[in-house]
């Protein structure tokens, strides 16, 4: 781009997407310098060849808008802090491998895109982003999210569809329907029903004292071959966060607590109530697949 650009100091959008922008000279030199550099609100290079954020842009002090999705970034630079004014940041389609915490001191940040990259983990920092309305992370590398999302309380969208993450849930919340013989199993277990051995085959005593009670605390129904596998996190001696397996009788249980050990029992508890707290207003759209 020629430094014409640099003298029009009412220039409020700026589209260059879909070029050959990204080698050395591609922006004018003095950019951050020259009145355009306070005029510029919306600036998209989408779809040209960066595999950095220039520097120049970051001094665009005013900029609202900045797009550069579907270049060939592979970070994001800690100084993006310093585009106080940035309302809109898009990022998806390229290389980034991690969000640096710095991210999370843009105050006016309300859209924020990074899908189609290979982030891995999100900082918890990013829970200070207070008026982030819509958060995309779909196609990524992400295997969890920090707790401290539940902080983001204006956030209306979430887009998580093709992560680990989801993946896991998806396949997860599979339930293969009891049996027959199951349902009757159960029925006999949970309403005390008395029988003998002689009352039954032996197959069929067999079978019912295999019976393994429901670990929800608010259930107590039992499950034989037909349970929903489900994993949850729990504190463990207050520094660590270890993903536990519980196995519940049905769908509907989705409260279970870990009998580990009593303090992990009753931080697991709380956070269960937590979670179960936080309205659905909080988050009108979550996009998983």
């Amino acid at each position: 781009m020629g430094t014409e650009l640099l003298s029009l100091p009412c220039l409020h959008t700026l589209l260059a997407k879909n070029n050959r922008l990204g080698g050395p000279g591609s922006l004018p030199k003095g950019l951050e310098q020259a009145p355009l550099a306070r005029s510029l609100r919306v600036l998209n290079l989408s779809g040209n060849r960066f595999s950095e954020v220039p520097p120049a842009l970051l001094q665009l002090r005013g900029l609202r808008s900045l797009s550069l999705g579907g270049n060939r970034l592979h970070g994001i630079p800690p100084d993006i802090q310093e585009l106080h004014s940035l309302e809109f940041l898009y990022l998806g389609g390229n290389f980034i491998t991690a969000i640096p915490p710095e991210l999370a001191k843009l105050p006016s940040l309300r859209y924020l895109v990074l899908c189609d990259n290979k982030i891995q983990s999100i900082p918890p920092q990013l829970a200070q982003l207070h008026s982030l309305r819509s958060l995309s992370l779909h196609n990524n590398l992400l295997t969890y999210l920090p707790r401290e999302i539940l902080n983001l309380v204006h956030l209306d969208e979430l887009s998580l569809r093709g992560n680990p993450l989801v993946v896991r849930f998806v396949r997860d919340l599979t339930y293969n329907p009891p049996s027959l013989q199951e349902l009757a199993g159960r029925t006999i277990k949970t309403r005390n029903v008395p029988y003998a051995p002689s009352d039954l085959p032996e197959s069929l005593v067999r079978y019912l004292s295999l019976a393994s009670n429901c670990p929800n605390p608010k259930c107590g129904g039992v499950y034989f071959d037909s349970c929903v596998r489900q994993i949850k996190f729990v504190d463990f001696c207050g520094k660590y966060r270890l993903p536990l397996m519980h196995y519940l009788c049905s769908p509907e249980c989705s409260s279970p607590y870990s009998s580990a050990s009593q303090s992990s029992t009753s931080q697991s508890e709380s956070d269960s109530e937590d979670e179960a707290s936080v309205a659905a207003h909080r988050m009108q759209k979550v996009l998983l697949g």
